[in-house]
Order: C-alpha cells, then sequence, then structure tokens
C-alpha cells in the first residue's frame, strides 16, 4: 500500500511538473506576436479602446501625436481642447520608454524584419515577413526616429490595451490606418510614462 500511495504522489508531482513546465514555455513568448494569424474581422474592441474625439488639454500644436503608455492610449491633437483618441497596446515590463521623436518613415503593408536584439529574446520568431494581412505589423507602420520601434497595425486586436509589445506601439488595422492617413513624415511624436498634469 505504501509503494501504491508513493507511486500516486510521484505520478501526481509528474504532472504538476509537466503543467508548469508547458506554462512556462507559453510564457517564454510575451511579445504576443503570432507570424501568420489572420485578423479576426468580428473582433470588436472593448469602448475604452474605440477610436473617439475627446476632451484634451494640452499645449502641444495641432498635428501632434501623444502616446500616453500608462493609459494605453495614443491622442492625436485636434487643437480647440480636442483630441482623437485610440486605443493601443504598449511596452510589456521592462521594455516601455519615453521621449520625443517623430515620425522619419511611413510603410503601408510593411515587411517585418525582427532586430537582432528582438531574435535573441524570442528565436523562435521568423528572420523575415512579407506584409499582408497575417504579419504582426498590420496595415501600417510608421517609423519613429531612428529607433526600432514603431506605431503599427496589428493581427491581434484583443492585445489592445495591453502590455506585451517589444516597445512598439499597436492599433488595429482600421485605425492605424485612419492615424496613417491624417499624419505625414516629420510628426511631432510625445512618449510619456507618466499622465500630463
Amino acid at each position: 500500500m505504501t509503494k501504491f500511495r508513493h507511486l500516486v504522489w510521484m505520478l501526481i508531482a509528474t504532472g504538476a511538473l509537466v503543467l508548469s513546465t508547458s506554462q512556462g514555455f507559453a510564457q517564454n513568448r510575451p511579445d504576443a506576436d503570432e507570424p501568420g494569424l489572420v485578423v479576426d474581422d468580428g473582433y470588436e474592441l472593448d469602448p475604452e479602446w474605440q477610436k473617439q474625439v475627446v476632451y484634451y488639454r494640452t499645449n502641444e500644436a495641432p498635428g501632434t501625436i501623444i502616446v500616453a503608455t500608462a493609459e494605453r492610449h495614443l491622442y492625436l491633437v485636434q487643437g480647440n481642447g480636442r483630441a482623437l483618441r485610440y486605443g493601443i497596446g504598449v511596452g510589456r515590463e521592462g521594455f516601455q520608454w519615453q521621449g520625443l521623436v517623430s515620425i522619419t518613415r511611413k510603410a503601408e503593408w510593411p515587411d517585418w524584419v525582427p532586430p537582432p536584439e528582438m531574435i535573441a529574446r524570442q528565436p523562435y520568431l521568423p528572420r523575415f515577413m512579407a506584409g499582408g494581412p497575417g504579419n504582426p505589423l498590420g496595415a501600417r507602420a510608421m517609423y519613429l526616429g531612428t529607433t526600432v520601434y514603431r506605431i503599427h497595425g496589428t493581427n491581434r486586436p484583443d492585445t489592445i490595451g495591453t502590455a506585451v509589445s517589444s516597445g512598439c506601439f499597436r492599433l488595429v488595422n482600421n485605425d492605424v490606418a485612419d492615424l496613417y492617413n491624417r499624419v505625414p513624415v516629420g510628426t511631432k511624436v510625445i512618449i510619456r510614462q507618466k499622465p500630463e498634469l
């Protein structure tokens, strides 16, 4: 009987180890990028993350983009105390940043070439992926300064309002296309970690 109990406990311990290992493996994919996944067009964002005109006090000129990472919102200043507000996904813990940059390049259905530092962290990622519906950069990308970061679309609309990226800011494809059409190369972009006082 003692041997039987010992065997049962060994099976339980083995099962727990396998379960924790598989969960750990799933957590090793923190970026929530799924190359090849095609967007579910039926996915509907929570109202908090849907594009809308809001009251927004700022001294920044109309046309300026303000990324409020703590809020998970991107604001396009309109003037007269208003802004277009978009829901975004932001960098996960350790990959959040702040600063003043400008849009240096824009691309429709951009190709994706993960930078070497991203490949080092996530070796399962492809080295190149052509633009298209299954591309994690989505429908549009706006490149930020000389950084490796972008404001881009996503093939994972369920990540809007979360902190899962490697430092980029993602919007659903309809919103990123809308923003893309409203801002030229050279647009000022302010990335803030804390709310403006």
